[in-house]
């Protein structure tokens, strides 16, 4: 009902509607017309003339829509109603500024108008323009407490006023405001905020009705959230029960006492779209047998924002009765709901969560009611905690199967969502925890992944570095993800990219056709850090990525780690450190049981790493490893000859991409000296840097100046290159450069490789680790392969951002 054209359509769907019985049509308010009553009531108490002009755009409104839905030469009488109506809204405005008084009984008369206005001017429409219809103010049939704001039906009074209103009707189609009821005095009260739908299941209820049909503006119940998650559907059949479970706990669709009346009577409800009205919704039933055989365990998942959850705690607790009611009555006095409680089997702590509005009230009333007990330090001051949400799981056939509980547990946890509190009906039709606010979208996302099927997994990847290599593992990752959709059920949604200028995030997906434009056009922010803007999106499923060199990149990742972001290292930098930055990142991955993987640090896309803690974690001794770790070095002396200078084989391998972007740090062991560290760590050695030993055949004049320089100083130095080829040749004999471990020592340096070892016939780029244990002693295990290169290193970070998903 929010614009002319939306009431034409609400105007077609009844006259359209195949049902020859009276049609009972209950009316909402224009969209946002009550919360600018309010508002204008608000404005009014506190002095403020801004009042008037709210009242007078809700005017023009109302009539606007009246000359858009009736013909001209039939507007004057529904204008005129309209005009008295929104006269009386200025009247009461006016003594609200008067008084400076805005009560709940003077609220209730002025947000009634809402659905006043509307449904006079619906009737009208239908009535000018030929289908006949009454309008029946609803205050005259609904009998309520005197409770303003939210009113307690008297049924017994309400049925029968509407069954004697009802048997004296003939005419077939009858409007009614919704939301408005009246007490015993007459006087005007509501049912809540969105209460419509509950005026029309009081009605169907009083009647009798064949069917009860709830209009929206979705296609039905949800599974989750839309605003939250993007795959939620619609759910086709749901019992009352479970309906009203997901009410209770925010599936703000159906107003939460709505379902009560018509469940008694078992009337069929369907929830359904005014814009697609073709589409089946959501049909409402008791639940069957043909129920128990769906598969579906869960049907929903809801949430409720603006929790607050109070604890009373105290060893004064521990085996005296009365403690519990004691606070429940508290704070029934004080008409606060209580939406979940939850208290430990040692009675020392009894926890309540409420409504966020309640939460300053329910502490002076529960400090006020056990005063006695504080003062003498039996129980403390009542705890509150601000800014929470309920998350619940529900389903009638959870009872049926277990482990629902445990997966819901396991992948909140994987997402470092921390559960404050825990409750669970003996009907297990519902599983509710309280989370923190913030982390309401992710949790529901996480949740919806694992309990509907079809809901393919997602995982949020950032990138830093968007280089050679991060060039190649985007487009691995564009031409993998319809296999891994179709295979594995994921999907690797590439959020955010980051280079040392621009940082770029898309939670709906980066096109990876086009990142590179994207990237550059994205706006250059130096107030908030790559990973600090990840930490502040917190989206579930998140992996960094770092294909960079970066110190301060790889000084991130103990936070990510802490946040639950998976981290996946291509940078040696973390790993390579101080001993202490090294164990301290192990340890908080193992704490916060969130994925640190950095394969691609030994041997680019070989599975050196994983294959040594395979080895260890099975139980077998590390003795030695033996290993030609640098792809760049390897292609370097199995190119050089000396009948071309040392420097230009190094510039061939640096344009190919095969050494860092400093060479040094390849021909120099250094590079080589990190990866041996980072397996000496790995195998249990508490190894700092400055323990390898590492024998450099570069001339130290060759480390000094600019990279430039060095090719400059390399050409000078082709004498001593060319005397250490001829004399390894004359040998027959072939350079290596050879990491080695033993007896927790480790060293790197050059070396002659004989004929008849596997190093020796080492082609190209390739690398080769041997791994001397106790199971493998005579004969070594061997991984061999290409150690260097884009593509090669691109697919070792895909693989383990692959075992991260898992």
């Amino acid at each position: 009902m929010a614009r002319p054209v939306n009431i034409t359509q609400v105007m077609n769907i009844i006259r359209n509607h195949p049902d020859q019985h009276k049609l009972l049509v209950v009316v909402s308010a224009f969209k946002g017309i009550t919360a600018s009553l309010i508002q204008a009531g608000q404005l009014a108490a506190s002095g403020s003339q801004e009042y008037a002009r709210i009242v007078k755009t809700i005017e023009h409104r109302h009539l606007e829509s009246v000359q858009a839905l009736i013909p001209v030469t039939h507007q004057s009488s529904t204008l005129s109603e309209v005009k008295v109506l929104c006269n009386e809204i200025e009247d009461l405005t006016n003594s609200i500024l008067i008084l400076g008084e805005f009560s709940p009984h003077t609220s209730d008369r002025l947000a009634a108008y809402g659905e006043l206005l509307s449904s006079h001017i619906l009737a009208a429409a239908f009535c000018q323009n030929g289908t006949a219809c009454l309008w029946k103010d609803s205050r005259e049939l609904i009998r309520t407490n005197s409770r303003h704001g939210c009113a307690a039906v008297d049924f017994t009074a309400t049925n029968r006023l509407i069954q004697d209103f009802m048997q004296q009707q003939t005419c077939r189609l009858i409007i009614v405001p919704g939301f408005i009821a009246a007490d015993e005095r007459g006087v005007t009260t509501t049912l809540g905020r969105n209460s419509s739908d509950y005026t029309a299941a009081i009605l169907a209820s009083a009647v009798n009705a064949t069917v009860l049909e709830i209009w929206s503006d979705v296609n039905g119940i949800q599974t989750a959230d839309p605003r939250y998650v993007k795959h939620a559907r619609s759910i086709s059949r749901i019992s009352y029960e479970d309906a009203m479970e997901l009410s209770h706990f925010g599936a703000g669709i159906i107003y939460p006492p709505t379902l009560l009346p018509v469940m008694r009577q078992n009337i069929p409800t369907y929830i359904k779209n005014t814009f697609d009205p073709g589409n089946t919704g959501t049909f409402i039933a008791p639940f069957t047998a043909t129920d128990a055989t769906d598969d579906s365990l869960i049907k929903g998942i809801s949430s409720k924002d603006r929790v607050t959850l109070i604890s009373l705690e105290g060893s004064g607790m521990i085996g005296v009765p009365g403690f519990a009611r004691r606070l429940f009555e508290a704070l029934s006095n004080k008409e606060i709901n209580i939406i979940m409680i939850t208290q430990g089997s040692s009675e020392h702590t009894i926890c309540a969560a409420i409504e966020t509005e309640a939460a300053e009230s329910a502490k002076i009333a529960v400090n006020k009611e056990f005063a006695y007990e504080i003062s003498i330090g039996y129980v403390k001051e009542l705890i509150v905690e601000n800014e929470l949400s309920i998350v619940a799981l529900v389903g009638e056939q959870m009872k049926s199967r277990h482990g629902i509980s445990g997966g819901m547990f396991g992948v909140l946890g994987h997402n470092g969502i921390n559960i404050r509190a825990i409750a669970q009906g003996a009907s297990e039709r519902n599983i509710s925890v309280i989370i923190a606010s913030s982390d309401t979208k992710k949790a529901i996302n996480v949740l919806h992944e694992q309990f509907f099927e079809g809901s393919c997994k997602q995982i949020n990847l950032f990138l830093s570095g968007t280089g050679n290599v991060g060039s190649k593992l985007l487009e691995l990752i564009k031409n993998q993800n319809s296999y891994l959709e179709r295979t594995m059920n994921l999907h690797i949604n590439v959020t955010g990219l980051a280079n040392s200028r621009k940082i770029l995030i898309d939670e709906d997906g980066i096109d990876l056709d086009h990142w590179q434009s994207l990237l550059e056009d994205a706006p250059s922010d130096a107030t908030l850090s790559f990973p600090d803007a990840i930490i502040k999106k917190n989206l579930r499923n998140s992996v960094f990525a770092d294909v960079t060199a970066s110190e301060n990149v790889a000084m991130t990742y103990t936070r990510l780690l802490e946040k639950s972001i998976g981290v996946i290292a291509c940078n040696k930098i973390a790993c390579s450190g101080t001993y202490k930055h090294y164990l301290q990142q192990k340890k908080t991955a193992a704490a916060y049981n969130t994925p640190f993987f950095f394969e691609t640090n030994v041997g680019a896309g070989l599975p050196v790493i994983n294959t040594l803690n395979d080895l260890i974690r099975s139980g077998d001794r590390l003795l030695k490893i033996e290993a030609v770790l640098s792809g760049t070095l390897n292609f370097v002396f199995n190119h050089y000859d000396g009948s071309r200078p040392f420097a230009h084989i190094v510039k061939e391998a640096q344009v190919a991409g095969l050494t860092e972007p400093d060479p040094r740090l390849d021909l120099s062991g250094q590079d080589v000296a990190r990866k041996i560290l980072i397996l000496a760590r790995e195998a249990g050695n508490a190894l700092e840097a400055g323990e390898v030993i590492n024998t450099s055949f570069l001339p130290a004049v060759c480390m000094q100046g600019t990279v430039e320089e060095f090719y400059d100083t390399l050409l000078e130095q082709e004498t001593y290159f060319r005397s250490l080829y001829n004399t390894a040749a004359i040998a027959g004999h072939k350079l290596k450069l050879v990491a080695c471990l033993e007896h927790g020592k480790a060293s790197v340096g050059l070396q002659h490789i004989v004929p008849d070892t596997a190093m020796y016939h080492l082609s190209e780029k390739d690398n080769i680790v041997l791994y001397y244990t106790e199971r493998y002693g005579q004969q070594p295990l061997v991984i061999q392969g290409a150690g260097a290169g884009a593509a090669v290193t691109a697919s070792g970070i895909f693989a383990d951002i692959l075992r991260a998903a898992r």
